[in-house]
């Protein structure tokens, strides 16, 4: 368990954005008492549990006692908590008995696994919506290096930026937890497939149902690209049904009447992002449709494109190889002397002590009796047979050897029984301990012997260039093939290479092979000549053809040519509208900053927006809207607020 984080008593600090005047002002203070109060809570009730110890409740097995299928359904956070205690959070509270049960988890939960969320909370720097994403996906974390690790990232991301909506926090989440837990990510994500489905639930409406699928991120982005673009197909003049109401009608039609279309067959649309490692077998998540995947379902869809060559089938080798019992832990044939000779004078001094009652007339031996027995047992190994039978009592014994009966008899046999229960209990106390460090040793191996693979040395590539000298012969020839794709077949147009800032992730040009060769050759005169005394940086060169670093060109007209479109939407991917994520239609809602034609058509005038948005820049009263040359956003609200959104890093 992680220690709570300290109560932070001062009061919330200002916005990113700094405070409104008005009513707006007095709306941003309440919102941040409430993530304020929130906190406070959280820590109540987190004291309020750690007084209800479920220590006190009936121990398990005895009647009345808690079933071990509902012991074993709790959540861990709430395994030293009384069951009764969320019964008082209902009586205290009048809420329900669920929601008492999610308030103490939630609560335990932020105070024991999050306490940098909650300290964030307390501070203002995030409210009580963002919570969600870091209690689903970071607090599950079970390695506490890795949530750590995870949860100072995300939480000095939100820092760093002005307007943080959930949403946004929720993807930088999953990039973060898909980076640094890939391999458990990767797992959920195996599971998840096999419970891909559809249900049917009803609507709030009468007479109206919601029909949900559940697919992988690829599958359900190309199913969405479709239905609109079967949408558009049908859009004309005389109909009045939004786009919405058509995709509906286009899902029925294609499942209910296939065959009967009369339209033109269409292909989904989808963008994938991926870098070197990514390709090479790393664990550094890709994009698909703009949200974060695992590095293994880009690959994965690279190979059904054809792109990738399917990986050579090899045997895994199971984790339990190598768990071969130590020789100290071989069966034997027989108790040895030794044994049986310590064994002797472990019960004579055991009977001495109970003669001359050590243990005070109790029951049971105390603990520590216990754990000295046990540790005295345990050099018996767990397999070995039982002990040799009591020989016949000697010749020259006098004591009275007749057999007790009554009282007596049911004595000796109650205290066989406990011992064997004893015995049994250590030895299965014994073999749980070894098979956990055997368990704990396998995990370890297995991890080093994942690092020092490809996919290890990969993964832990600090960059691209690193990254490129680590690919074997065959994957510099698989990612070659991919670079020299043309469009055709599965693919809409061919594979470009986002060449990116490595210390801030910005996009510098989007260009293909062809366009890295050209840009090799530095196109100066005086660099032809003597090209070893070329000194100029790739995106300083003169190409010799079209420039192959840095953005397109400026066009003449209004509407952007292919290349620099191309560009624009690769450097943007969503509306820049601060907290937005909505994507950039593929029709158009590239805005000029400054009007055209007084403003040129080029890279540093214009920007991406949703359909809402960039509405909201020409026709919403009191906004000001200005783009650096660099694409940097700064937006003006009416009241003087003030927020600046960059174009997302790679």
């Amino acid at each position: 368990m992680t220690d709570a984080a300290p109560s932070i008593e001062a009061p919330p600090a200002a916005p990113a954005v700094g405070w409104a005047t008005g009513p707006l002002g007095a709306v941003q203070a309440a919102d941040r008492e409430i993530g304020r109060q929130t906190a406070l809570r959280a820590r109540a009730v987190a004291e309020f549990a750690a007084t209800r110890p479920a220590c006190a409740d009936r121990p398990a097995g005895t009647p009345g006692a808690m079933s071990a299928e509902r012991r074993a359904a709790r959540p861990s956070v709430l395994a030293d908590v009384s069951e009764w205690a969320a019964q008082e959070l209902v009586v205290a509270l009048s809420i329900t008995s669920t929601a008492a049960q999610n308030l103490l988890e939630r609560s335990l939960t932020l105070v024991h696994r999050l306490p940098r969320t909650l300290a964030a909370l307390e501070s203002g720097l995030i409210h009580v919506g963002h919570l969600w994403s870091l209690l689903e996906r970071v607090a599950p974390i079970t390695d506490a290096t890795i949530r750590t690790r995870v949860e100072a990232e995300v939480i000095d991301w939100t820092a760093a930026r002005q307007v943080t909506t959930p949403a946004q926090l929720g993807a930088k989440v999953r990039r973060s937890v898909l980076r640094h837990d890939a391999r458990a990510a990767a797992q959920r994500l195996a599971a998840a497939v096999r419970e891909r489905g559809i249900t049917v639930r009803a609507d709030r409406r009468e007479g109206m149902a919601v029909f949900d699928s559940l697919l992988t991120v690829p599958e359900a982005h190309a199913l969405l690209d479709v239905l609109g673009q079967y949408a558009d197909v049908i859009d004309g003049p005389e109909d009045t049904r939004t786009r919405g109401q058509r995709m509906a009608d286009c899902l029925l039609d294609l499942v209910l009447r296939p065959g009967e279309q009369t339209g033109p067959p269409v292909q989904a649309r989808l963008t994938v992002v991926a870098g070197v490692r990514t390709l090479a077998g790393g664990d550094e998540p890709g994009e698909i449709g703009g949200e974060p995947v695992p590095a293994e379902l880009v690959r994965a869809l690279a190979r059904a494109l054809g792109l990738l060559p399917h990986p050579p089938s090899e045997p895994v080798a199971s984790a339990a190889a190598g768990l071969e019992p130590r020789p100290d832990e071989l069966p034997v044939d027989s108790w040895t002397d030794a044994v049986c000779a310590a064994d002797e004078r472990w019960w004579a001094e055991v009977e001495a002590r109970a003669l001359r009652g050590v243990w005070g007339g109790e029951e049971d031996p105390s603990l520590q009796e216990l754990e000295r027995w046990w540790a005295m047992r345990a050099a018996v190994p767990d397999d070995a047979p039982p002990p040799p039978e009591d020989g016949a009592a000697d010749d020259d014994s006098t004591t009275d050897t007749t057999v007790a009966t009554g009282a007596w008899a049911r004595a000796d046999r109650a205290v066989d029984e406990a011992s064997a229960l004893l015995l049994e209990l250590q030895r299965a106390s014994s073999r749980a301990g070894r098979a956990v460090a055997d368990a704990v040793r396998a995990d370890a191996d297995d991890e080093d012997a994942w690092e020092q693979s490809p996919a290890g040395r990969m993964t832990a590539a600090t960059g691209t260039v690193e990254a490129l000298g680590l690919l074997t012969d065959g994957q510099r020839a698989a990612l070659a093939d991919l670079l020299d794709a043309t469009a055709g077949g599965g693919l809409l147009d061919r594979p470009r290479i986002a060449v990116v800032d490595e210390l801030t992730g910005a996009l510098l040009c989007l260009t293909d092979a062809d366009g890295l060769r050209r840009q090799a050759a530095c196109g100066r005169r005086r660099c032809r000549r003597d090209p070893g005394s070329c000194d100029h940086g790739l995106s300083g060169r003169h190409s010799v053809g079209p420039p192959g670093l840095g953005p397109p060109g400026p066009g003449d007209g209004y509407r952007p040519g292919a290349a620099l479109d191309r560009h624009l939407r690769a450097r943007d991917r969503r509306c820049r509208f601060p907290g937005c994520r909505r994507p950039v239609p593929l029709s158009g809602e590239l805005d000029h900053d400054r009007p055209w034609p007084e403003g040129p058509t080029s890279a540093g005038n214009l920007v991406g927006y949703c359909t809402g948005h960039h509405r909201g820049k020409h026709q919403a009263p009191g906004w000001r809207h200005q783009l650096a040359e660099d694409g940097t956003l700064t937006i003006t609200t009416p009241t003087g607020l003030v927020a600046t959104t960059t174009p997302p890093p790679y």
